[in-house]
């Protein structure tokens, strides 16, 4: 089999890459090594940049983000019985977008048999091979059946936990981590938000956020130590920590009903510079993550994508290997910004062990100075709507 080029990879970076090459007239291939119905199941984000809805309006596959999405003009910073609104429409003129990440990857995998793009799901022992030479190639188990695919660039949109990273050899390697010592407890339930928009909360008890999918289902996370198991928390125990978060903030009150998922996600910043190497281009997790304070994570992935995809239309299209030659320049530029930003926010709402009285009161006196200030809240609302490509 032959693709001018091969993704690895079928979540949203790889989708959207391969959408836009497909209509651009490229022939691209997605292997992924899950099954289709356990992509559509993964539960992520759903705080969508422009940059994100610009792409899905490109494509013209936008019809269910418009009628589903709900448009959020701010969101708020709760520092004990104080809440700061982030007013990012009259700040920056811009707003975000609510829709699950869930509900965009299905957008994208509905969509592709009409527009050309061939995915194989349930692609056992992915390898990259020749990715410095001119004609790399992909080979994996499909059905019992080895496969093989030559292609003239691979893009690896396999997230932290693929293969594609991996294929770069440790002499070529630039990376940078930061693990965080705590997780955050979500639940997701079929029930009301408790406010309309966003909380992020910093208490005495910990970090929380209140967040939504729909007017009708609810994301609500908590802070706990990386030692907490899903099996310490029942759901009783969870929506009274949330009710004692927050019913004296929100303005509805929080809804308890049964959680359709519970999980325990750790905290980590991951940047691997090396994002091009040879015919090897990553892209979105594969490259970097970010923690989710700040909903960066699937807004970097499309920016990468947003460069990448540019880079190869010129390329086959023109000939111009410019855009190739700089799409790791142009994506780290904007991975670093997100990674601050994500970074800054985290050290601001949460509390860390080890941190004492004189860290809690730093907390507290710059959500005092963000409460007060134009300029910082100007500064937050342009990092949350997402920096200009």
């Amino acid at each position: 089999m032959k693709a001018q080029v091969a993704i690895v990879g079928a979540g949203p970076s790889g989708l959207l890459l391969g959408h836009l090459l497909r209509q651009a007239g490229i022939d691209c291939v997605i292997v992924e090594r899950q099954s289709r119905d356990y992509v559509l199941g993964r539960i992520r984000a759903g705080v969508l940049e422009t940059v994100t809805t610009a792409l899905m309006s490109q494509l013209g596959l936008d019809r269910r983000l418009k009628a589903e999405g709900l448009v959020e003009s701010g969101f708020n910073l709760a520092s004990d019985e104080q809440m700061i609104r982030i007013d990012i429409r009259a700040l920056t003129g811009r707003h975000v977008t609510i829709y699950g990440q869930t509900e965009l990857t299905r957008d994208l995998i509905e969509a592709a048999p009409e527009r050309g793009l061939p995915i194989i799901f349930d692609a056992c022992d992915v390898v990259l091979h020749e990715i410095e030479a001119d004609a790399p190639f992909i080979t994996f188990t499909h059905e019992g059946t080895s496969r093989r695919i030559a292609a003239s660039f691979i893009a690896g949109c396999d997230g932290f936990h693929g293969t594609s990273r991996t294929a770069i050899p440790p002499s070529a390697v630039r990376e940078f981590a930061r693990e965080y010592p705590f997780g955050w407890l979500g639940i997701l339930a079929d029930v009301p938000p408790c406010h309309d928009e966003l909380i992020y909360a910093n208490s005495d008890r910990g970090f929380a956020l209140a967040s939504m999918r729909s007017r009708s289902r609810s994301r609500y996370y908590v802070q706990v130590p990386l030692a907490d198991r899903l099996d310490d928390w029942s759901e009783d125990r969870l929506w009274s920590e949330l009710e004692a978060r927050f019913d004296s903030l929100s303005k509805y009150g929080v809804t308890r009903g049964p959680a359709l998922e519970m999980s325990i996600a750790p905290l980590r910043s991951h940047v691997f510079e090396t994002m091009r190497y040879g015919r090897l281009f990553l892209a979105g997790d594969a490259a970097h993550i970010v923690p989710p304070t700040g909903a960066k994570g699937l807004n970097l992935a499309a920016s990468d994508v947003a460069y990448l995809s540019s880079a190869l239309i010129a390329f086959f299209s023109q000939g111009v290997e410019a855009g190739l030659d700089t799409y790791q320049e142009k994506a780290l530029a904007r991975v670093w910004q997100a990674e601050r930003f994500s970074w800054s926010l985290t050290k601001l709402m949460h509390r860390f062990p080890g941190d004492g009285s004189f860290e809690h009161r730093m907390q507290k006196a710059e959500l005092e100075y963000v409460s007060r200030s134009r300029a910082m809240q100007t500064a937050i609302a342009e990092n949350y709507v997402g920096l200009p490509l």
